[in-house]
């Protein structure tokens, strides 16, 4: 069946920004520009297309990237529109692993803010080829030319210029395209008629410099345009935009819009750009993976004669389709129904039902080519990141990169007749999410998630009463203390009870002494002579192990500690089983309380990137949290940060390390080592109790 859009045709692109910057806006009015929608959803009166979950139009903040699909000029523009929150950063992550282009929407007052400095390196990390669209030009303090200055000082990026403003804030009435030479001017307030003019003459001046700008550095990335250039030859518009484009898709070269998309202005032009300058599937290089059963690499072009090859990057629980797999087709087709191979996991799945998304509406497709973004209701066993395949061509692509949660809670049900329903929706939503976690603790009694951050958190416990229907308490986690000794001790255990019949003895004698970090807990038998049956040692190691995990000082398991069964009586009549259990853990208590035992407590290895002029509130920040700094290095502007920080010291740290760099800086952390805890904390957790 031939496809029904030509390869050339199709532009996958994201939009991509800080918060609050317009990206939800400025989707809204693509797809009424576009024809998708009849009407323009606002953000602030929660009638957006994008933002559908209750979540998103309660906060007027995006939550989950949503795809849809326009048609503009001839081409179909798959669209995603991603969170610009740093919590939800792992849906740009996804989005931009398998889109070929993005638009960086920046806010003309604020200029480049934190997370659009954070979204453009993922997109760097990615080489996805950008424009920028300079968004509330009609805004009081509105600065285009600062923004542009921003871009390319605080992005390290080359921006071409491609439009400047006609006027600015509320004066603010349309754009000059300096490639054709004209000013395009909006008439009525809904921004569907606009009109060319002549540029007025006070413009003529800034004009001709930003032209000759913009020419220059077209010319540096196209020999023939070079050799035109130097010998003083006119360069037409048509060969300026082919030269723009071919250095847009080798990230040389990032074109600059601008408009307001509040006021509808400035929107068709914007979609003109990204037909005109983004990549098509075509224009990408070709995907590469590996072959599974040989591990040598493979390289699959974007062709639909190839073999079948797709990359899940999503997965949602609907509530009326079921569980839906958002996938990006790189090579070959696939018709609904087929049996593809799931080859990350080795194993076969059928596609049930191809569907075009449109935010939270779908429409059925019968089958899906090269270069598509489509979901899929059937895939019962693939996840996020999952490459699906031709059986008899098997590839695995490079999976999604997610970085680790920064922050825990503890979460119980209300009820205990919800407790299976609480984890039923914690199941269904860690799918979802990669960098949403799920743990119980053992030693704590409690259920554990883990996040990005608190709001993050804080919207998925409320889609858990929402769609599941599941009220659940939500509490600060304990840290995991464990306890040690410091020196060899040696105690007696006894245990005699004579209660008219037979009685109870046991008597043992113990050393203990400290072994090296890591290496857990020993119980040695040294009995010799019978001086305890040997079917009794065994209950004394019973006993002791027992004893072990709740401690003395404060409750908390004991490791790193070596027991010695040394010696010990029995009695012929009353010793029993439990009778020497009790004594093995008597002994052992007795003998650690001898042995100066300390608390110890867990360290993390931080790693803080920074941009350098907070260098000294974050130093500043981990010194107060008792942090033990290893080494910082300069990246550019940027410092990176390595140290050993305690894990109770780290609760709410993701929040107050954004608050001193106005989240610009971002931290990881993994577990290190258990190292002894000050006094004042021993003290200070031992009061508290477990």
């Amino acid at each position: 069946m031939p496809r029904p859009v030509p390869i050339d045709k199709i532009r996958n692109i994201g939009f991509i920004a800080h918060i609050d910057a317009g990206k939800t806006t400025v989707t809204e009015r693509v797809l009424f520009f576009s024809g998708r929608t009849y009407k323009m959803g606002e953000v602030h009166e929660g009638t957006t297309v994008m933002d559908w979950m209750p979540q998103e139009r309660e906060r007027g903040i995006t939550i989950v990237s949503a795809a849809t699909t326009v048609q503009w000029a001839g081409h179909f523009v798959n669209i995603i529109d991603t969170p610009g929150h740093v919590d939800f950063t792992a849906e740009v992550e996804r989005s931009l692993r398998v889109l070929d282009g993005g638009i960086v929407i920046f806010d003309a007052v604020a200029g480049v803010e934190p997370q659009s400095e954070t979204v453009w390196r993922q997109a760097e990390r990615h080489r996805v080829p950008r424009i920028c669209f300079v968004n509330k030009m009609d805004r009081v303090g509105a600065d285009f030319h600062r923004t542009v200055e921003m871009i390319h000082q605080r992005l390290q990026a080359v921006p071409a210029v491609v439009q400047l403003p006609l006027g600015t804030e509320e004066a603010f009435r349309g754009i000059i395209d300096l490639i054709d030479r004209k000013a395009i001017v909006w008439d009525d307030p809904q921004g569907t008629e606009f009109h060319e003019e002549p540029v007025p003459p006070e413009y003529a001046e800034q004009l001709e410099e930003f032209r000759e700008r913009l020419v220059e550095r077209v010319a540096e990335h196209s020999e023939d345009l070079m050799v035109k250039y130097l010998e003083g030859q006119t360069i037409t518009p048509e060969e300026i935009r082919r030269g723009l484009r071919k250095a847009t898709v080798q990230l040389a070269l990032f074109p600059i819009f601008c408009g307001t998309a509040l006021r509808n202005r400035g929107i068709q032009p914007l979609l003109d750009g990204i037909v005109a300058y983004l990549p098509s599937p075509a224009d990408v290089p070709a995907v590469t993976g590996t072959d599974p059963r040989t591990h040598q690499p493979v390289t699959r072009q974007t062709d639909d004669e190839a073999p079948f090859t797709a990359l899940a990057f999503k997965v949602v629980s609907d509530p009326f389709a079921g569980r839906l797999v958002y996938f990006r087709v790189y090579a070959g087709q696939i018709g609904a129904g087929a049996s593809v191979l799931n080859s990350t996991k080795g194993q076969r799945e059928r596609l049930g039902r191809l569907l075009q998304m449109h935010a939270n509406r779908r429409e059925e497709m019968e089958s899906a080519y090269a270069g598509a973004i489509v979901a899929s209701i059937g895939l019962k066993n693939t996840t996020t990141g999952d490459t699906l395949c031709d059986p008899e061509s098997p590839v695995v692509l490079e999976s999604i990169y997610f970085p680790e949660p920064v922050i825990s809670v503890s979460i119980e049900p209300k009820t205990k007749a919800e407790e299976q329903k609480v984890s039923d929706a914690l199941a269904k939503l860690a799918e979802e999410d990669p960098t949403f976690r799920v743990k119980y603790d053992t030693e704590t009694g409690e259920t554990l998630i883990s996040g990005m951050g608190e709001l993050h958190l804080d919207v998925l416990v409320d889609r858990m009463r929402r769609e599941f229907q599941v009220e659940a308490r939500v509490g600060r986690p304990q840290v995991a203390y464990r306890e040690t000794i410091t020196q060899p001790a040696r105690a007696q255990g006894r245990y005699v009870r004579q209660t008219g019949g037979r009685g109870q003895y046991g008597d043992v004698w113990l050393e203990v002494e400290p072994l090296e970090p890591g290496t857990g807990f020993e119980f040695v038998n040294k009995i010799v002579g019978g001086a305890i049956p040997r079917e009794y040692i065994s209950a004394v190691e019973s006993g002791v192990r027992e004893a072990s995990e709740t401690g003395v000082t404060s409750g908390f398991p004991m490791v790193d500690v070596r027991v010695t069964l040394v010696d010990g009586t029995y009695h012929e009549v009353d010793s029993s089983e439990i009778a020497f259990k009790i004594a093995g853990s008597l002994g052992f208590k007795e003998a650690t309380r001898r042995a100066r035992p300390i608390l110890l407590e867990p360290i993390m290895k931080i790693e803080v990137t920074t941009p350098g002029q907070s260098l000294g509130d974050v130093i500043g920040d981990l010194s107060s949290r008792r942090a033990h700094i290893l080494g910082m290095e300069g990246r550019g502007d940027i410092q990176v940060i390595q140290a050993f920080i305690p894990l109770g010291e780290t609760f709410g740290y993701a929040t107050t390390l954004r608050s001193l760099t106005q989240g610009r800086a971002v931290s990881s952390m993994e577990f290190h080592h258990y190292a002894p805890v000050p006094q004042q904390v021993a003290q200070a957790v031992a009061a508290q109790g477990r």
